[in-house]
């Protein structure tokens, strides 16, 4: 009922929006700035996902609700100039209802800019979308960009739909070319998250084994999917300067990128509309973030495939933590990295991606 009472009054006007628009950033020099980091509005209850090794589910969910206390704290404790703020997953993609789901967005997003309003110099934030109408979606990512300063937008994946959840609308399909006309014509990324994946698809892969489930395996699988479809149904070759932003290492799709392109290539017999290969692609409207994945090998090695200026530093907190992040580039610099490449892995890429100087 609370998450229903909040919807209401942000679609009878009731709710305002705070402006979190920056007049400038903190900005070190030096620190590290991360971009694909949770945060909850207490409307979705708790998270029941399980926390990093040594926390309890309790401290992983205060984490989710907190912006300017243990979060803050350790982002200076860590070299964090900056992070830009999301909806923990699934949020509004796990909002079947689309009366429901759009009003969701608005409100969820009035809260969020809120939340950051006094501390724009720390926190930035991608819009939360309701992705049941691409005209709909548009119009509130404009809103959320223009009026409230976001640098974009972040989906968790596929949005469910239908009375029994079991439809699901994925956003490659020509219904949606309205959103990425707006989404380049606004010059920001859309963040591409996982999700927990609806139950009859759960249950007919995972059932035989359940601890696949979440990000060991189900997440990389199911989203991957959806990032090939966007490039294999023409997405890119439709919208040549749309951003799109990839977490976990792309979500295993670099690292097996020469045997996706040669397969996928057979298709074009079939009608694949697809003109180029996921590689160009890459090179052209896909960046990827370390998020979650702090392995020193694997990113020497996506490196050599995609570059390192299509690689963006982030954390994935509270699921990962600040600390072993910060592990993560220390062991970067000097080895894998030199002192610059590190520099532009952990800020400067991202400083132009999200034009946080203009």
């Amino acid at each position: 009922m609370i998450l229903l009472s909040t919807a209401i009054l942000t679609f009878l006007g009731l709710s305002g929006a705070a402006d979190a628009r920056r007049t400038h950033w903190h900005d070190t020099g030096k620190g590290s700035i991360a971009l694909e980091e949770a945060w909850s509005a207490p409307e979705f209850g708790l998270n029941l996902a399980a926390p990093p090794l040594g926390q309890t589910n309790a401290e992983l969910n205060a984490n989710l609700l907190d912006i300017h206390n243990q979060r803050l704290a350790k982002m200076d404790q860590n070299n964090i100039d900056y992070m830009v703020l999301s909806c923990a997953s699934p949020c509004i993609q796990g909002i079947s209802d689309p009366v429901l789901a759009e009003s969701m967005a608005i409100s969820v997003n009035n809260e969020l800019a809120a939340q950051i309003s006094n501390s724009t110099d720390r926190f930035g934030a991608f819009a939360a979308l309701s992705m049941h109408n691409a005209t709909e979606a548009a119009a509130e990512l404009k809103r959320t960009v223009e009026e409230l300063g976001f640098l974009g937008a972040l989906v968790n994946d596929y949005q469910e739909s239908g009375k029994d959840n079991d439809t699901l609308l994925f956003y490659n399909q020509p219904e949606y070319d309205i959103f990425w006309r707006t989404v380049t014509e606004l010059d920001v990324p859309v963040y591409f998250h996982p999700r927990v994946n609806v139950a009859p698809i759960s249950t007919l892969l995972y059932s035989q084994a359940p601890w696949l489930k979440g990000a060991g395996q189900e997440f990389a699988v199911t989203l991957s999917n959806h990032i090939l479809g966007m490039c294999t149904n023409g997405v890119f070759d439709r919208f040549p300067n749309l951003k799109i932003i990839i977490g976990h290492m792309g979500e295993r799709i670099p690292s097996d990128i020469d045997r996706i392109n040669k397969e996928i290539a057979r298709q074009r017999v079939l009608g694949m509309p697809m003109l180029q290969n996921v590689s160009a692609y890459w090179l052209t409207n896909i960046w990827e973030t370390s998020s979650g994945s702090f392995n020193p090998s694997l990113l020497e090695f996506h490196r050599k495939e995609i570059g390192l200026e299509r690689m963006l530093y982030s954390v994935d907190y509270p699921f990962e933590t600040m600390e072993d992040g910060e592990a993560f580039l220390a062991e970067l610099e000097g080895g894998v990295l030199t002192k610059e490449e590190l520099r532009q892995f952990k800020r400067e890429i991202a400083i132009k991606l999200l034009r946080l100087n203009e």
